[in-house]
């Protein structure tokens, strides 16, 4: 056997982006605990388990608690490093949140049980990341700091060696390359690493998706460039649009000297628990083979993610459109680069995406112009990666203010706000958080946890407060 200089490790997502990637984060926490002894002595440099869309989900679809989820996740894998992932100031939102709001959330991500928190921000824009960077630290979490990658003229080696740069000086610990769109292609990304390596001192993490059929040839090049962990999903839930496969990088690494160690009997065994899951999921409509395991090489040519993808195709079909789909797919680019050339990633993707669909449905570009596209071009959501195409801001906003500081700047503290709010439903201080995520959402599941209260212990439920005495 190879001596092993350079162990690499796996972070499985078989808890959180696999599920999302295929299936629409439709997996339950009951579908999770089976497997959790054996994940746990697997030897995983971390799973992936919350953050993304699966608080949404939890709340809005699986009537689970997102919070009690997490505590039991740690329960049953006291072993292993639990992560998650987050959108900078927005947290797992979709706006900016003000920054007592942000730290509070890391606070008690890091109570509950997550030892890793992996930000990052559609823009790169590393002011929308400090506060929760500085949070993590504050609390006793690992900071991985996500770089979210995309091709364009400004995208260069150079923007991305300077980006992590500015990461490493923030004070993280890790560093991402995260390829939400699978467009890093595996001779690119071998270059990216190395001059990574060579320029910052912290372990590089890729995390990418198999859409286009690259990403384990990817996933290899960046391993033998020297990257310190991959990103990866058991078999089940594996390649496709969620990440490569676990046991085959396993396997393929087996013997050389990049050996995981880890032990693929024990892999194939887990595996066999998750293939239950996937089929329930295939046969809820949750998940469909053939679209989440085709091959789509077009996200290349367009760089539209996947989720990015199935919205555009809902917009049209809506709009009684379809025959549109090519000329929406051409313009994504143009809007794209009249924007700024944002990656696209929530919540860009969405903005130049319906913006896209607009101009080509009204007949004249940016006739129609929605109030996120306006938000983007005023520079709400932060600092756009290259200047923006001034005419077409012109025709947007007018002469509304540019504004060019941290958009959270202009944010009071709202957290007692949000504390007011949800008064009448707070039974654990996580729930103003859930609140404050989701306002809508969370109401109906605090109505519908009242009612379950109600039903198994009527004499003791407090309605007045809806809390049950201790």
């Amino acid at each position: 056997m190879a001596e092993n200089k350079h162990r690499v490790q796996i972070t499985d997502t078989i808890l959180r982006d696999a599920h999302q990637s295929q299936a629409a984060t439709r997996m339950r926490l009951d579908e999770m605990l089976p497997a959790c002894e054996q994940l746990d002595k697997v030897g995983y440099f971390s799973l992936e388990c919350w953050g993304g869309a699966t608080f949404d989900s939890c709340l809005r679809f699986l009537n689970e608690d997102p919070w009690e989820r997490l505590r039991i996740l740690r329960k049953a894998l006291p072993h292993t490093d639990l992560q998650m992932l987050l959108r900078g100031q927005n947290i797992l939102g979709y706006k900016h949140y003000a920054d007592d709001v942000v730290d509070y959330f890391v606070k008690k991500s890091i109570e509950n049980g997550i030892n890793i928190i992996r930000t990052f921000d559609a823009l790169n824009d590393l002011r929308n990341m400090e506060t929760a960077v500085k949070a993590t630290k504050a609390y006793g979490g690992k900071a991985e700091v996500a770089m979210s990658y995309t091709t364009s003229p400004v995208h260069t080696e150079e923007y991305f060696v300077k980006l992590a740069k500015g990461i490493e000086s923030m004070g993280a610990d890790l560093i991402c390359i995260k390829d939400m769109a699978g467009l890093l292609l595996p001779y690119n990304a071998y270059s990216l690493v190395k001059k990574l390596k060579a320029n910052t001192r912290l372990p590089i993490v890729l995390h990418t998706h198999n859409t286009a059929g690259t990403g384990a040839m990817t996933v290899l090049k960046a391993i033998e460039a020297g990257v310190d962990v991959v990103d990866t999903a058991l078999s089940p839930l594996g390649g496709g649009t969620s990440q490569p496969a676990t046991e085959s990088i396993v396997a393929v690494l087996k013997g050389t000297e990049y050996d995981t160690g880890l032990n693929e009997e024990l892999l194939a065994k887990i595996a066999e628990h998750f293939r239950g899951v996937a089929e329930r999921l295939t046969k809820d409509g949750w998940r469909d083979p053939d679209k989440v395991l085709s091959v789509n090489a077009k996200a290349l040519q367009y760089q539209v993610p996947g989720g990015m993808l199935s919205n555009l195709i809902g917009q049209l079909k809506q709009a009684n459109a379809m025959d549109k789909y090519y000329q929406v797919l051409e313009e994504v680019p143009r809007v794209r680069k009249d924007f700024g050339y944002p990656p696209l990633v929530t919540p860009t993707s969405q903005i130049v995406g319906t913006q896209a669909v607009m101009n080509v449905l009204g007949g004249e570009r940016y006739k129609m112009v929605t109030k996120e596209s306006k938000g983007l071009l005023k520079g709400e959501y932060g600092r756009l990666p290259a200047p923006v195409n001034e005419e077409v801001r012109k025709k947007c906003i007018g002469d509304e203010k540019v504004i060019t500081h941290r958009p959270a700047d202009d944010i009071e503290p709202e957290l007692e706000k949000y504390r007011a709010e949800a008064a009448k439903w707070i039974q654990q201080d996580e729930d103003v958080l859930s609140y404050a995520l989701f306002p809508q959402v969370a109401g109906k599941y605090f109505e519908w946890r009242q009612a379950q209260q109600m039903k198994a212990d009527p004499t003791t439920f407090n309605k007045a407060n809806g809390t049950m005495p201790v």
